[in-house]
């Protein structure tokens, strides 16, 4: 093993933690997270300073922004030059910041996302703002340290003489932090900071009178002073922030929506994109065009209605389904004596208030060093001047410039630094006029030393020079407020029926769960039979419904869907649906068992449930109409080992009748079923054997033609009227449907009532063959026949299911 090779035997664990433990630190202390006192994260900081100390500052021509990208990396910040240009980027995009930091020319990116020009094509230097950050930068105010290799000193902190983290806001992630900041109105926070510098003790209330919230350089209107407040005071909250919208007339007496403002932070093409699917794929019914008018003059989105629509009913639909009305999360982290801190309004203003107070007393301190020094000097010339021969003539015996300064020393007490002085003046500073101006400036320094001396010697004249600083900012940079605030937030009503376009469409479900609504142009262009179909699928319902109906699509274990027939997706005749899984969240082991087309969820009609063992309820059918429509709902509650085997729509009047496959039949009225809650179980509907379940229910009228087909597993069927039976009560046993054979005894895997005499059925085997009957081939038995053989069961297998078959037009008009 060389030299240079050593193992250490350690836990991975614990050299992960440390590992990991060290670059969290990393991230969170110098990259990801702003400092609470300059409101900049390193590499913006660095950025800054580089530009700073290079010249490239407003009153200087544009330089290359690769220049200062390559310097940056080179003497700062060793990362990749994309993540420092993107940082200079942002600092230089209007619709980013509040106030621009870095001065741009060519193509910085745009509010559409586009991509900013490579950074050898830009241009950029410091904007006029920026020098206030960095202002008494050189007057010693901040530590410096040295940077990544030892050849540079960089600032740990810029002066910043306006509070620029509130101004400009902030936004990153870091190790187990994040930070959302907004930006603010510069004139609102200077105020906010000159009342908490003067009374300490300003409450929140008295702060929120002069800031009144977020200012995003993007405008719109922020809604929720309670959000507001609360983020203020804890550093966490929301507000609601919405796009600037007005209403135009147009030629036709139609009407336009304009928006001229949009939420913060959000893509404008991707909006204009969002609605104009919306206005496609007519989820809103009175949108005719949706485009992108912004130019030069300012942002301009157009929606076009239509002659009747109703723009306010559109407007509230676009706010709550695009990027028109956002959420944002106040998040107010950053760096405070190096640890990431949720801070309030209050501990924001403080942490700027104690670095500004810092800065300027070492500002002063600085400036007294110098004032201090220079005065020394002066009172030197001054005496020198007034001995101006002797001077002379110690100096012309002098043999060099040491011997001199050391013999104006030891003969006039002249110090080292007025020796110096002395020796270094000109000629021409030795007449009378000079003497003059040196008396002045003494005057002056003495003036400008007390001043100094009287600020680091109190509070009071400290915070006034910080004022009189902020002020002197405010006066040259201050904008009007751009951000409207609203006190409460506007609760969004949608009437769905208003804005949806009322078309007549097919609507086809099947059971494997594929779902689409198909226009009747599209429909009747095809054959009639359904298309579009895996293999092995086969249809649940295929019905005309219209876009304001609703389906409901009910599941095996109890659960149902609610799926307005307006967001089916609009797929032709032909071709395969989509899968509700994309359109719904539900359970992967779910079975679908029939749908459902609502018009109106009337109070007056009924759901009725039955399940596999048995039971039944009864709910209203306004009870299902649901507010949201993502995921599965529950229908009734099934238990264990039980499944629901019907839904029907009914009036409460109707006759129930259920058949189960040992061969008992129950007649009994809904009457007997009272009505319960949407979640409940329900009650016994018919009193099973140990072995039995129920395998058909049926609802009927009494002055109907009652009429039923039956079959059993050994492929035999029979039709049966209902006069056959008598009319029972709920939880009994019911009649005898087959004769008892003690070998091999019949039982039945359906009953399904006969709608029209030319209805016909399908029997399904085991083998996967199929035998198509009609109702009117059979004649009437008793309920002690077990009716004919309609399958070979030796030659297919045993009979499984029964199903009806659909109607088409044809059998209608017959």
């Amino acid at each position: 093993m060389s030299k240079s090779e050593r193992y250490l035997d350690l836990p991975l664990e614990e050299v992960i933690g440390d590992r990991f433990g060290r670059y969290s630190k990393y991230i969170i202390q110098e990259r990801a997270l702003p400092d609470a006192r300059d409101g900049l994260k390193p590499v913006q900081r660095r950025i800054l300073y580089a530009m700073h100390k290079e010249g490239n500052t407003a009153d200087k021509a544009y330089r290359k922004s690769a220049k200062t990208v390559g310097n940056v990396i080179g003497n700062y910040h060793p990362h990749g030059d994309s993540s420092v240009y993107e940082a200079m980027l942002r600092m230089s995009q209007t619709w980013k910041v509040r106030q621009l930091l870095v001065d741009m020319h060519g193509n910085n990116g745009s509010i559409d996302a586009d991509p900013p020009a490579a950074m050898r094509y830009t241009e950029a230097r410091l904007s006029s703002i920026s020098s206030e950050l960095l202002r008494d930068l050189e007057k010693e105010t901040v530590e410096f340290i040295e940077n990544f290799d030892d050849t540079e000193k960089e600032p740990v902190v810029l002066p910043a003489a306006f509070p620029n983290l509130l101004v400009n806001g902030s936004t990153g992630i870091s190790a187990g932090y994040a930070t959302d900041i907004p930006p603010h109105n510069l004139a609102e926070i200077i105020d906010g900071v000159i009342m908490q510098m003067e009374k300490p003790d300003t409450t929140l209330d008295e702060l929120l009178q002069v800031i009144q919230g977020p200012d995003f350089p993007t405008g719109g209107i922020v809604q929720g002073l309670d959000g507001i407040r609360q983020a203020y005071e804890t550093g966490k909250g929301k507000v609601v922030v919405r796009a600037k919208t007005e209403l135009e007339d147009m030629r036709g007496g139609r009407q336009q929506i304009v928006i001229t403002e949009i939420p913060y932070e959000v893509v404008k093409s991707n909006l204009v994109k969002k609605m104009d699917e919306i206005r496609f794929d007519k989820k809103v019914d009175g949108i005719t065009e949706v485009r992108d008018d912004t130019d030069r003059t300012g942002l301009r989105i157009v929606v076009e209605l239509k002659k009747d629509a109703d723009p306010d009913a559109i407007l509230h639909y676009l706010f709550k389904n695009t990027d028109l009305q956002t959420t944002f999360h106040f998040n107010m982290v950053a760096i405070y004596h190096k640890a990431p801190r949720l801070m309030g309004l209050r501990e924001l203003n403080d942490a700027y208030i104690d670095h500004q107070k810092s800065v300027v007393k070492k500002r002063t301190e600085f400036d007294l060093r110098k004032a201090l020094a220079r005065e020394h000097i002066v009172e030197g010339l001054i005496k020198a001047v007034s001995i101006l021969d002797e001077v002379i003539r110690v100096i012309r015996a002098s043999q060099d410039k040491k011997d001199a300064k050391n013999n104006l020393i030891s003969s006039f007490e002249f110090t080292e630094e007025q020796s110096e002085a002395i020796v270094n003046l000109q000629l021409y500073r030795l007449t009378n006029t000079d003497v003059t101006t040196l008396q002045e400036e003494a005057a002056e320094l003495e003036k400008q030393i007390k001043e100094l001396q009287g600020i680091l010697a109190s509070e009071k004249k400290l915070i006034q020079v910080i004022k009189k600083n902020l002020l002197r900012i405010k006066k040259a940079f201050a904008e009007e407020r751009r951000t409207a605030i609203t006190a409460q937030i506007e609760e969004l009503k949608i009437n769905m029926d208003v804005l949806i376009a009322a078309e007549d469409v097919r609507v086809t479900v099947t059971e494997s769960g594929y779902v689409k609504r198909t226009s009747l142009r599209s429909f009747s262009a095809s054959s009639k039979e359904p298309t579009g179909m895996k293999e092995g699928d086969r249809v649940l319902y295929n019905e005309e419904l219209n876009t304001t109906d609703t389906l409901l699509l009910f599941t095996k274990q109890g659960n149902y869907l609610f799926m307005p027939v307006h967001q089916l997706p609009d797929i032709r005749w032909k071709d395969n649906g989509q899968h509700v899984a994309n359109l719904v969240s539900l359970d992967g082991d779910d079975e679908f068992l029939c749908a459902m087309g609502v018009r109106e969820f009337s109070e007056e009609d009924s759901l009725l449930f039955l399940t596999k063992a048995g039971m039944v309820k009864r709910s209203q059918l306004s009870l299902y109409q649901a507010a949201r429509h993502s995921k599965a709902l529950v229908a009734l509650k099934v238990k264990d080992q039980d499944e629901l085997i019907a839904v029907m729509r009914t009036k409460g009047t109707s006759e129930i009748f259920l058949a189960t496959r040992n061969g008992y039949g129950l007649w009994f009225g809904e009457e007997e079923v009272g009505l319960v809650g949407q979640r409940a179980a329900g009650v016994k509907a018919i009193n099973l054997k140990e072995d039995d379940v129920v395998i058909g229910a049926e609802t009927f009228s009494l002055d109907e033609k009652v009429e039923f087909i039956l079959a059993t597993q050994r492929g035999s069927v029979k039709k049966m009227s209902i006069s056959e039976f008598e009319k029972g009560s709920r939880a009994k046993r019911g009649l005898v449907m087959l004769r008892e054979l003690k070998s091999q005894p019949h039982r039945l895997v359906g009953c399904k009532r006969i709608l029209r005499d030319t209805d016909t059925f399908t029997l399904h085997t085991e083998k996967g063959t199929e035998e198509t009957i009609s109702a009117k081939s059979y004649r009437p038995s008793d309920r002690y026949s077990n009716g004919s053989y309609a399958v070979d069961t030796q030659k297919e297998g045993a009979l499984i299911d029964i199903r009806r078959d659909p109607q088409t037009e044809e059998d209608d008009k017959e």
